[in-house]
């Protein structure tokens, strides 16, 4: 959503950062079998069924190399569930992203400064897929974390906190740059 948000209405983004995502060519970034399985496995008739869905599709497609809090899964999973389940969001998002196609040639085009990261052990969309998204961009800056998968660790959010912020700070240079003094 952001990568399209860049490219559609570049004159409204200062910044980018692109987080486990790809370009949407299919050479690149495709899920690992397991991932795949993950993504299809039929989703639970009710809270707590949901509640364990969710956390043995986070031991898949989670990272290896961090601690997984289950019970926060779990918690989050029955509060999302009360508040509206809606099981054809996943297929819907899932539609989404392939109609979106293959952005790397409009990449190519952004001009703001654009930090990537991607988990080096990422089963649902392959680290090939966030390297590219760095190398279709120019100058950007590309962050591959051992050891983190498809979600965000707690233990990471201070450096993703750090990076986003600089990524930001870059981009307000450049914009004070580009202004008038006066």
């Amino acid at each position: 959503i952001a990568q399209v948000i860049s490219i559609r209405e570049s004159e409204r983004v200062l910044s980018l950062s692109s987080i486990m995502s790809t370009t949407g060519n299919r050479a690149v970034g495709q899920p690992h079998p397991e991932g795949l399985a993950a993504l299809f496995s039929p989703p639970a008739p009710n809270p707590e069924a949901m509640a364990e869905w969710a956390v043995a599709n986070w031991r898949t497609i989670g990272s290896p190399g961090f601690p997984l809090d289950e019970e926060a899964i779990r918690r989050r999973t029955m509060a999302s569930f009360e508040r509206g389940y809606s099981p054809d969001g996943v297929a819907r998002q899932l539609a989404a992203v392939l109609a979106s196609g293959d952005r790397t040639s409009q990449l190519a085009k952004l001009r703001v400064p654009t930090l990537v990261i991607h988990g080096a052990d990422d089963p649902l969309i392959d680290v090939s897929g966030g390297e590219a998204t760095a190398r279709a961009i120019p100058g950007a800056k590309v962050i591959v974390i051992p050891g983190m998968g498809h979600d965000l660790p707690r233990a990471l959010w201070p450096r993703f906190v750090d990076e986003i912020v600089a990524n930001a700070e870059r981009a307000q240079a450049g914009a004070a740059h580009e202004s008038p003094a006066g």
